[in-house]
């Protein structure tokens, strides 16, 4: 989905559940999704559900919510986070794929090619490699004349003044 643009991200994934305007070139678009758990029949003779749930927790998978959380920088998507309750049994960020399917199965002309390989470089364990946000992406006039503080010794606030 990386390059695409706002209006086939909105043709293939839907309209947006909620929009934040960052600075006068990035946005976020937030998409949401849910899906459904497996129910199983009670069984008397096989415990057939209390062993699916045994291994949905054990495994770490079992996810039922996602968001997509979509930065676009000068109206192209440039990054995609997904956060949630959304692992698979085998995998991460299964559940995600909901909101995303579109997009995948029908791919818009300005995405970026994820050819590679049989299946791809892309994996149910590990995200695709995406390039660094472009300045104009990731700079806010609030936070121009400010950095983080990384000394560990230092009894100055976590952020302090940017020097010249």
């Amino acid at each position: 989905m990386i390059g695409m643009t706002s209006y086939d991200l909105q043709a293939c994934a839907g309209i947006p559940a909620s929009t934040k305007q960052l600075n006068d070139t990035t946005q976020i678009y937030v998409y949401t999704g849910t899906h459904a758990q497996a129910s199983y029949g009670g069984s008397t003779l096989i415990p057939i559900g209390d062993i699916a749930t045994t291994i949905a927790q054990l495994g770490g998978g079992g996810g039922t919510t996602c968001s997509a959380v979509i930065r676009l920088d000068h109206d192209r998507v440039s990054d995609v986070h997904y956060t949630g309750d959304d692992d698979e049994v085998i995998g991460t960020d299964g559940v995600c794929s909901i909101i995303t399917r579109g997009c995948a199965r029908q791919p818009e002309g300005t995405m970026k090619s994820s050819a590679g390989g049989i299946f791809g470089p892309v994996s149910a364990f590990h995200p695709p490699k995406t390039p660094n946000q472009s300045a104009a992406g990731t700079y806010s006039t609030q936070s121009g004349g400010t950095i983080l503080n990384t000394d560990k010794k230092s009894s100055d606030s976590v952020i302090i003044p940017r020097t010249q």
